[in-house]
């Protein structure tokens, strides 16, 4: 091969956003589709249906798909495990976006409600007590996405798992190393600094109109806080984190 002549086995730069629940992943998702264009964004509508077959959540459709669309892929933004990273052989920057977890929990429990029709007239306390979805997608869920291992990622981000301290030293260890760390309430402030190192044009500096607070006790609060304590202890090193460093790595 001459010196003129580009190396095909040069892989493209690519990004990988963990788009955790309720932290302002759709926000991202939208703004890094208009970034990039729909072909170069997974998941995307060629995927297959949100609802039905829900590339977002499911890595074994990632892994499908990965042949067909993979050289084209520059952004993969959804509900996956930051370990998925490891499934596909090729490097990412990677970037997230985490969220106080009780506000994230109650943000999570009203959209439930309004997604299942048959839940609607459900209280906040209820939905939070259904121990199938308190385990799967409530329970220090931030740690888990960050913490999971390929080898023990049976059911994706449903995958149950035991919250030891191991497992939460290893959550801030991948997040300390994530190249890009921002939070839900500094949205545009992480978006300007991404913008600046990847040469995107991400932040709007809209203000962000939220489903507004719901009427919420004192108790569930202090429930949710107890229950995700693990989740809480990360949200403060990420921002500690940012605090000592700012964004970026």
């Amino acid at each position: 091969m001459s010196e003129t002549e580009p190396d095909a086995a040069v892989e493209p730069q690519r990004y990988f956003f963990v788009h955790m629940l309720k932290t302002g992943g759709t926000a991202m998702f939208l703004r890094l589709r208009e970034q990039y264009g729909e072909a170069a964004v997974y998941p995307n509508a060629t995927d297959g249906d949100v609802m039905t077959v829900a590339p977002q959540f499911v890595t074994a459709t990632l892994l499908e798909r990965w042949p067909v669309r993979g050289p084209d892929i520059r952004v993969m933004i959804g509900h996956l495990p930051l370990c998925t990273t490891e499934l596909l052989g090729v490097p990412f920057t990677t970037l997230t976006m985490l969220r106080e977890p009780v506000a994230r929990t109650l943000s999570f429990l009203q959209f439930h409600r309004k997604l299942i029709p048959a839940d609607a007239d459900l209280s906040l306390e209820q939905i939070y007590d259904d121990h199938v979805r308190f385990d799967s997608l409530i329970h220090n869920h931030m740690v888990k996405m960050l913490s999971l291992t390929p080898d023990e990622m049976t059911a994706d981000m449903l995958t149950p798992v035991e919250f030891t301290p191991a497992r939460l030293a290893r959550a801030k260890a991948n997040l300390e190393a994530m190249d890009a760390v921002g939070t839900q309430d500094h949205l545009e402030d992480f978006c300007d600094a991404i913008d600046a190192a990847f040469g995107w044009h991400t932040a709007k500096h809209v203000k962000h109109k939220g489903a507004g607070k719901p009427k919420v006790s004192r108790s569930l609060r202090k429930r949710i806080a107890r229950d995700n304590a693990d989740d809480i202890e990360l949200y403060d090193y990420a921002v500690e984190l940012i605090r000592r460093r700012g964004f970026l790595r």
